[in-house]
């Protein structure tokens, strides 16, 4: 019997608890529109096409498709722009009509949909939303860069904003993945290589789009799907979807740590990974999904599975019907494109699933849409943020995310009394499709600034700034080189602006879940895009080189998605993580002294790939060099220098937690980013050298002192097993913390510590 308020379905009463309407609506729906709801199988840009005179019509594939399970569970990139989907200024929607779309499709399905069903319009927003005039955020590796979760968390708040004002209800980020090879193309969308910052940064993330928790999400916050859960960071050669060979104990520390913290700060839903763990892919992988994440975690949330990744279980299966069946049974409530899960009533008619294992999946996708708010106003939207304040907050993220590696010769900051002519050289010194990322929309034409742009638009009037491209990001040809060698000779100094591109174009051939199959022109990073080398193109070295040669002071800057492999041939070295449409001119503000470089590597540079891995926290072995080379990365997690210098005090144990002293030695303003590191000094498995365990940023004025203070309570007494002898270590990374003074040592109490 289903329950009525005043001839009203219970469902339908905006007072109820959403548990209770959730029951109702469940024992009102036939097995036919429940397995319906657990279905995302269309490509959101296949639903509409434009009409001529500039309106949208819906397309006869959505028809279909709500007509098969009478209605729509969720719907895919609706408004997804970008070279795999094909959808551009000319045929999808922008800012100004994205919400016109997103009501003519809900309108449909609410109307098709027996019981008034809205459907979940679920978005990509791997670095701001991916749709036409959209916001474009730095990656995630140079938001790593940052170390800063407050910033992050505003951004993230910008991006759901976006998301939400154009008729977008879910947002998918990658935050999940942890950094351990270089090679792989999605390095790009990891925090780092370490578990603790990218800890900090995915709750910042969840905080930042869905607000505090609530039953209720607000018209500005946007549901968060954590990518991707779990280990996907450490597939066998950096392979995209190969398997992880991971003992529990790695997954436990190094690779679920981000996602614990994500449910605890109240992520509304996860995506389960390509790889496998232990012999079972993550879609398929009860122990993981229900025993971990549900039983032991308590996350009540949504949980969605890779597109495609549902089907690749009949690997194992045999059939599509028993693929969608055991990855039901192990945990996903939500397909994405697959054909397992538009089989789920012959499953629960074959006895392959429940229905009771139906109904709780299916209640937790209707949980999500009741506290949407989707029931009440199917079209619910927030007012758009004006493009004003996406460009200040991108730009924000990338200044603070340029991270100086090396300044022997101190050419940086450009002194403007001394410098009167800049050569601006190389493939990334005039372009701004490169600066991206992975995931990103086509832009309109004039959008950002590259650090050509940059340099000219904030150097002093009389400053002479001269252009040679020099080369390509990619091959051989040498033929631009004498062209950028006669600036560089001419000039009194030269910024040599070199590295890789995600950048997709309209010839990228792809896979059916839309990753690269072969990188085309100058793609060198991206999905797909996974390199056996960490070199630049060719003629990048030979240009560097040749610029070198001339005798010209020469900065370096590296535009890239994931570390690449540069020699030392240059003083100096600047590195920005693909920085965004504005990181250009974040990039010459750091160049002309305009702004200090606060950003602090968030992965271990290597040598070459022949050393990996190569990541900070490794285990506590002799780790010896190899007869050709050293072990030791080019630069450490945690580097980044700063135009003055700093003094680190001894570190104590106090009644606060672990302080030190830190001062400002030099003759400018300047930010360090304290590094806390914990050493296991007795511990019952054998320990990691070191493990991050705390940061703080610290501005300072010339010649000033300040105590930077790590309270520690619950998080230690988590990390550390009672009767563990550890002791702490305060540096600026991770190298130096290997010969700084440390804390006396302490033994880890059964309660909380100190």
């Amino acid at each position: 019997m289903t329950a009525t308020r005043q001839g009203t379905p219970l469902y339908r009463d905006p007072t109820a608890p959403v548990d209770v309407r959730v029951r109702d609506l469940l024992s009102r729906m036939t097995l036919r529109e429940k397995a319906g709801q657990l279905n995302q199988r269309m490509y959101g840009w296949d639903a509409y096409r434009r009409t001529p005179d500039g309106g949208f019509e819906l397309t006869d594939a959505l028809y279909a498709e709500t007509e098969r399970f009478a209605g729509l569970g969720a719907l895919y990139g609706l408004l997804r722009a970008d070279a795999w989907s094909g959808v551009g200024h000319a045929t999808g929607s922008g800012a100004e009509d994205g919400a016109e779309l997103a009501h003519l499709v809900q309108r449909h399905v609410v109307e098709r949909s027996r019981l008034g069903i809205p459907a979940l319009f679920v978005e990509e927003v791997p670095h701001g939303h991916m749709a036409l005039d959209g916001t474009v955020l730095p990656v995630n590796l140079a938001v790593g860069a940052t170390w800063d979760p407050g910033l992050y968390e505003r951004a993230a708040a910008h991006a759901a904003a976006e998301l939400r004002a154009r008729g977008g209800h879910v947002a998918l980020v990658s935050a999940l993945d942890i950094a351990r090879d270089p090679r792989w193309g999605r390095t790009e969308e990891c925090f780092g290589e370490d578990p603790y910052l990218a800890a900090r940064l995915t709750e910042a993330l969840v905080r930042g789009m869905q607000g505090a928790p609530a039953e209720y999400v607000p018209a500005d916050k946007a549901p968060v799907v954590l990518k991707h859960f779990a280990g996907q960071g450490a597939t066998v050669g950096g392979r995209n979807s190969a398997e992880s060979e991971l003992g529990l104990r790695e997954l436990h520390e190094i690779h679920l740590p981000a996602a614990r913290a994500g449910v605890r700060a109240g992520a509304a839903a996860v995506m389960a990974a390509y790889n496998e763990v232990d012999g079972l892919p993550c879609s398929g992988n009860r122990a993981l999904l229900h025993e971990l994440l549900r039983e032991r975690w308590g996350f009540q949330g949504l949980v969605m599975a890779d597109g495609l990744a549902v089907d690749r279980l009949a690997r194992i299966t045999g059939d599509k019907v028993s693929a969608g069946a055991l990855a039901l049974n192990s945990g996903v409530d939500l397909s994405l494109w697959d054909e397992g899960f538009t089989h789920l009533e012959t499953a629960v008619e074959r006895g392959l699933v429940s229905e009771a294992a139906l109904d709780e999946a299916v209640a937790r996708v209707l949980r999500l849409k009741f506290r949407l708010g989707l029931f009440e106003d199917p079209y619910r939207t927030c007012p758009l943020p004006p493009p004003a304040v996406g460009r200040h907050v991108s730009t924000a993220v990338a200044r603070a995310a340029v991270t100086l590696l090396r300044n022997d010769d101190g050419v940086l900051p450009l002194s403007t009394a001394t410098v009167s002519r800049i050569a601006v050289l190389g493939p990334h010194a005039d372009t701004v499709a490169h600066q991206l990322g992975d995931y990103t929309a086509p832009q309109r034409p004039g959008t950002g600034t590259s650090v050509l742009d940059g340099l000219r638009g904030l150097a002093p009037a009389g400053i002479d700034i001269r252009h040679a491209r020099g080369c390509a990001l990619t091959g051989g040809d040498l033929s631009g080189i004498p062209e950028a060698i006669a600036q560089a000779a001419a000039c009194d100094v030269a910024v040599l602006v070199l590295g890789g591109s995600s950048a997709r174009s309209a010839g990228t051939e792809f896979d059916a879940n839309g990753a690269a199959r072969t990188a085309v022109s100058e793609m060198t990073c991206g999905e797909g895009v996974d390199l056996a080398g960490l070199r630049l193109g060719d003629a990048q070295y030979a240009l560097l080189e040749a610029v070198v040669a001339t005798g010209t002071p020469t900065a370096v800057v590296l535009i890239q998605g994931r570390p690449h492999v540069v020699p030392d041939t240059a003083a100096t070295l600047l590195t920005a993580f693909y920085p965004g449409p504005w990181g250009g001119a974040a990039i010459a503000e750091v160049l002309l002294g305009l702004a200090e470089p606060v950003g602090r590597l968030p992965v271990s540079v290597p040598r070459s790939a022949a050393q990996l891995p190569v990541y900070y926290n490794h285990k506590d072995t002799e780790y010896g060099g190899y007869v050709d080379d050293r072990a030791e990365p080019s630069y450490s997690f945690g580097h980044g220098l700063s135009y003055t210098s700093f003094a680190y005090g001894p570190p104590r144990l106090s009644g606060h937690g672990v302080e030190a002293d830190i001062t400002n030695t030099g003759r400018r303003p300047g930010r360090s980013v304290a590094q806390l590191y914990l050493r296991r000094l007795r511990t019952p498995v054998w320990p990691r050298t070191l493990e991050l365990h705390g940061f703080r940023a610290v501005d300072l004025a010339p010649g000033e002192t300040r105590t930077v203070t790590f309270p520690l309570g619950a998080d230690l007494a988590a990390a550390v097993p009672p009767g563990t002898v550890v002791e702490f270590r305060v540096a600026e990374s991770a190298r130096a913390a290997l010969t700084a003074v440390p804390t006396q040592s302490f033994t880890a109490p059964e309660e909380t510590p100190l």
